[in-house]
């Protein structure tokens, strides 16, 4: 729970979730400590939960996977065996960098990446509809994103964060 977190923690938290390749030093540098509380505090957090991972973004154009796409998915049955059963095997569609159960007319949404307009309407007809599963699918062409940040909004959370 954010209760578990101080000031510090956030400020870590709020630094290496913008920029992973920092040194424990740097890190301490800049929240004040030496280096050794600061790892613990990193460990900590590690081990609660707070930090799942370490990453490097790449940047999707410089790359040629210049085709994204905002894909609204209803299963033909959404029962919990469909449901999971979905969820399985948008695990291994590469083109797929986030999947998520929504409220609403549909049952997913899908964050599609591709080379092109042609390698999506591959990936809906041999994939998305190419799956029993799927009754129906929306597509929504990205034409620019005006914001892409995999920060969190940890501002949100400082008014429940322990006094350090």
């Amino acid at each position: 729970m954010a209760q578990d977190l101080d000031a510090i923690d956030a400020r870590i938290l709020d630094i290496i979730q913008r920029d992973a390749s920092l040194s424990v030093a740097d890190i301490a540098d800049r929240v004040g400590l030496s280096s050794s509380p600061c790892w613990r505090r990193i460990k900590r957090m590690e081990e609660a939960g707070f930090i799942t991972g370490r990453v490097t973004l790449l940047d999707n154009f410089a790359l040629g996977l210049n085709f994204e796409v905002m894909a609204s998915v209803k299963l033909a049955l959404p029962s919990r065996e469909n449901l999971e059963a979905f969820e399985s095997i948008v695990q291994n569609w590469s083109e797929v960098i986030e999947c998520m159960t929504v409220t609403g007319a549909v049952d997913y949404m899908i964050h599609v990446v591709t080379t092109d307009m042609h390698a999506y309407d591959n990936f809906l007809r041999d994939k998305l509809l190419g799956s029993a599963l799927v009754s129906d699918v929306q597509s929504r062409i990205v034409v620019r994103v005006a914001k892409r940040t995999t920060a969190l909004p940890l501002g949100l959370v400082s008014d429940r964060l322990k006094s350090s």
